[in-house]
């Protein structure tokens, strides 16, 4: 199995929580903050750059294309997430990337971005140059909670249209392995002071039983402590 050494979002602070377990080296720290400084965004966004280089082109020959990150708890923020890494993907690298919400129950991910869609919610619609987002309506048309074997391979038929596709996917379950089964693997997205190290585990063998790949785990909402006036030092 290919596994990325974690992933950071966030700086970090004097007391690291104790509570979030890698699952394994930690490789960098993005700085995240909604509130923080464009110097801070700036780094934010060269790290999610970085990300990106390093979950998607671990090989340049061969390169991962397809992605579910999945959160090991409801209340974990993921949306921003995929949108960022799906905007760098279609910026920097000029492929065509679709964003999928691939979570089959609470609200869309058009909702939780605060983006306006089409008049059909069906659709698929660019919101930015070669950056498309694909709604939940678009493979999963019937009963939110039911996912079937037909609207599985409708989601592969859509996965297949673009060069690259960041999946929006339900906290880990049954369910979400065979969501991210479509896909090239999984990142699991861990919230600092919250996941705990035994959840994480429990997660990691469930994929494991699953037989869906772990690309890796990214560990947000960490805590940003250091007054605004250092942010010119970066």
């Amino acid at each position: 199995m290919t596994m990325l050494r974690e992933i950071v979002l966030n700086t970090r602070t004097s007391n690291e929580a104790s509570h979030a377990t890698p699952l394994a080296e930690p490789l960098r720290q993005i700085t995240s903050s909604t509130a923080a400084p464009s110097a801070a965004a700036a780094v934010e966004r060269d790290q999610i750059r970085a990300l990106v280089q390093q979950l998607f082109f671990p090989d340049e020959s061969r390169p991962i294309r397809h992605v579910a990150f999945a959160p090991l708890e409801d209340s974990t923020a993921t949306a921003n997430l995929c949108l960022e890494v799906a905007t760098v993907l279609a910026e920097k690298h000029n492929y065509d990337v679709g964003l999928i919400d691939a979570r089959t129950q609470t609200v869309s991910l058009t909702e939780e971005l605060q983006v306006l869609g089409p008049a059909s919610a069906e659709a698929t619609w660019p919101i930015a140059p070669r950056l498309w987002m694909v709604p939940r309506l678009n493979w999963l048309p019937d009963d939110p909670g039911t996912v079937t074997d037909q609207s599985l391979s409708r989601l592969r038929e859509l996965i297949s249209e673009f060069d690259f596709s960041i999946l929006w996917c339900d906290p880990v379950s049954w369910l979400t392995t065979s969501v991210a089964r479509t896909c090239d693997g999984v990142v699991l997205v861990l919230a600092a002071n919250k996941t705990r190290r035994i959840i994480a585990e429990q997660a990691r063998n469930h994929l494991q039983k699953a037989q869906v790949v772990l690309l890796g785990s990214v560990l947000v909402e960490r805590r940003f402590p250091v007054p605004q006036g250092l942010y010119r030092n970066l």
